[in-house]
């Protein structure tokens, strides 16, 4: 994977998730390309699939979906604007949670629903092997070998390549990393967001998000944050975020998106959106080289 100049997310530097999958650090989260709600088609059918095929003419080639996006919308709508796929592009997608209606979201880690949620992702994707297939959430109800060892096997029948955990803590990833290699983490993480455990449903064990990426960083696991562009009062116009914004000429976000990729080379930020316009914004938060100076002051904000 080269680094050309060509390439607008080249800037954002790589990683090689479990040691084989190479990617731009930026990636895109496919959850706003459904309906309100997270919830049934998207409002324009025609600009959610421009978006993924903008994404990857920017040279994204990291992707994070889930079957509960829809649910199973999003998942549908990768297929259809980018199969066949190009062989450099990983497609990251995750299972373990059921959606009784918009806006809300159950986890179900019995194992039959877990098999059946990868053959259904499988399906729809049209892949033969998922490349990241992560537990959406740890389910509480459920034994976690019993969860953790379904994604073993699945990975063993060779249906997924690499295994991903999402809102956890590190003693839940050291657990989990006992029954099956663990190459990710996906937490909710951001500028305001990282110092505490944030309000998230399906938390079994909150635990500062700070404390989880550096915990990644040890191991050489990827952390991909979600929720990343956040920045609450550090966005108001005195806000830290918004003065760095105003001198430089660039959006909030793109601000809030150049200290993520500064902050870790185990970053991996997927900001997700339903507009073409929103994403070159976004992409361009890669082109952005933050002063030592700035980055200090960010995290002082």
């Amino acid at each position: 994977m080269t680094q050309s100049v060509d390439i607008p997310v080249a800037h954002s530097g790589s990683f090689v998730l479990g040691g084989d999958r190479p990617v731009y650090r930026l990636g895109f989260g496919a959850m706003r390309l459904t309906g309100k709600g997270i919830w049934g088609e998207p409002r324009d059918h025609g600009e959610a699939i421009a978006v993924l095929r903008r994404a990857l003419e920017l040279g994204i080639n990291l992707i994070d979906t889930a079957d509960s996006y829809g649910p199973a919308v999003s998942e549908r709508l990768i297929a259809e604007a980018l199969y066949p796929y190009p062989p450099e592009l990983v497609i990251a997608t995750k299972g373990g949670l059921e959606r009784p209606g918009p806006d809300q979201w159950t986890p179900n880690g019995r194992p039959e629903h877990l098999r059946a949620a990868c053959e259904g992702s499988l399906r729809r994707l049209k892949l033969e092997r998922i490349d990241l297939y992560q537990l959406h959430r740890i389910d509480p109800a459920v034994p976690f070998d019993d969860q953790l060892g379904t994604l073993r096997d699945l990975q063993q029948q060779g249906k997924i390549r690499h295994v991903g955990l999402s809102e956890v803590s590190v003693a839940d990833i050291e657990r989990a990393r006992m029954l099956v290699p663990i190459v990710s983490v996906q937490n909710r993480y951001n500028l305001v967001e990282r110092h505490a455990a944030p309000p998230s449903a399906g938390v079994t064990h909150p635990q500062p998000p700070e404390l989880v990426l550096e915990h990644c960083e040890r191991e050489g696991i990827a952390f991909i944050p979600w929720f990343p562009l956040f920045a609450g009062d550090l966005a108001k116009p005195r806000g830290p975020v918004a003065r760095v914004a105003t001198r430089l000429r660039v959006t909030p976000a793109q601000v809030a998106l150049a200290w993520l990729l500064k902050r870790s080379p185990v970053m991996l930020p997927i900001p997700g959106t339903s507009s073409v316009k929103h994403l070159e914004e976004n992409v361009g938060g890669a082109l952005l080289e933050l002063s030592d100076q700035d980055f200090r002051d960010l995290n002082r904000g």
